[in-house]
C-alpha cells in the first residue's frame, strides 16, 4: 500500500532534524575556539583592572585606589575569570585574580605607625634614653650604603628590628606592635565563579552540552556494537 503523502514527508523531515555526531564534533572546533577567545578577553580585562589599582598604589592615590578595586571587585565576582597565578615555586589555575599586595599603601600606613611610636619611644625621659633616635642612626646609615628610601620596606624593616632589640617595658613593645598595621589587610585576592550568566557562560555551558551528546552517542556505539558481538 503506498503511504500517504503527509507521511513521507514526516519521514523526510525527521532525516533532516537529525544530527549527525561528526557535525557535533566539527562544530566543537569553532566553539573551542571561541571559549578560548571569551576566556582571554575577561582574562585581559581584569589584568587592566588590577593593573590601574597598582599604578594608583605607586602614585600614593588612595581614592583611585578604592575606585580601582570596587571595579575589579564587581567585575570579577560577575564573570568568569580564569588566572594562572605561582604558589610555592609551582603554576597553578585558579579563578579571579590571584593575590597581589598594595606595597606602598602598606608603607604609608607603616610610617604612620612608626611616627606614633616615636612619640612613645623617642622621649629621652625612657629609661633606655631616646630608642627611636637610636634605631634611627643605625638604619639611616644602612639606608644610604644599600641606597634605600625613607618608605623603604627595607628601612622600616631595619627600625623594627632595632627597636625590638632594646629591652624596653613589655607595654611599649606591644602598643608599637599594635599600632602596625597587619600586612593582610593590604592584600587582595577575589575569586570569580566558576560559571556565570553572562556571554562566556552561555557559550561554556552550550560547549558543554555539545561534549556531554557526544559522550554519550559513543557510549551507546560501543554499547550496540558489544552486543553485536554477543548476538
Amino acid at each position: 500500500m503506498k503511504k500517504p503523502r503527509w507521511a513521507i514527508k514526516e519521514k523526510i523531515k525527521r532525516k533532516k532534524l537529525k544530527v549527525k555526531t561528526w557535525w557535533l564534533v566539527v562544530l566543537l572546533i569553532p566553539l573551542g575556539f571561541i571559549d578560548v577567545t571569551l576566556l582571554r578577553n575577561n582574562h585581559i580585562h581584569m589584568t587592566e583592572l588590577r593593573d590601574a589599582v597598582m599604578t594608583a598604589d605607586v602614585a600614593e592615590d588612595d581614592e583611585k585606589i578604592e575606585q580601582g578595586l570596587m571595579a575589579l571587585k564587581e567585575y570579577v565576582f560577575s564573570d568568569i575569570v580564569i588566572n594562572v597565578v605561582e604558589e610555592n615555586g609551582a603554576q597553578k589555575v585558579t579563578f579571579g585574580t590571584g593575590p597581589f599586595y598594595l606595597e606602598h599603601q602598606y608603607i604609608r600606613a607603616a610610617n604612620e605607625a612608626l611616627e606614633k611610636a616615636e612619640a612613645n619611644l623617642g622621649s629621652d625621659a625612657n629609661p633606655y634614653g631616646n630608642i627611636y633616635n637610636e634605631a634611627s642612626g643605625v638604619c639611616r646609615t644602612q639606608a644610604i650604603a644599600n641606597g634605600w628610601s625613607w618608605d623603604n620596606a627595607n628601612y622600616i624593616n631595619c627600625m623594627l628590628t632595632e627597636i625590638e632589640k632594646y629591652p624596653a617595658s613589655d607595654n611599649l613593645q606591644s602598643q608599637m606592635m599594635a599600632e602596625l598595621p597587619s600586612t593582610e589587610l593590604y592584600r587582595h585576592n577575589y575569586a570569580s565563579p566558576v560559571w556565570a550568566p553572562t556571554w562566556t557562560g552561555f557559550v561554556l555551558l552550550f560547549t558543554l552540552v555539545v561534549i556531554v551528546v557526544i559522550f554519550i552517542r559513543l557510549i551507546i556505539w560501543v554499547v550496540l556494537r558489544l552486543s553485536l558481538l554477543f548476538l
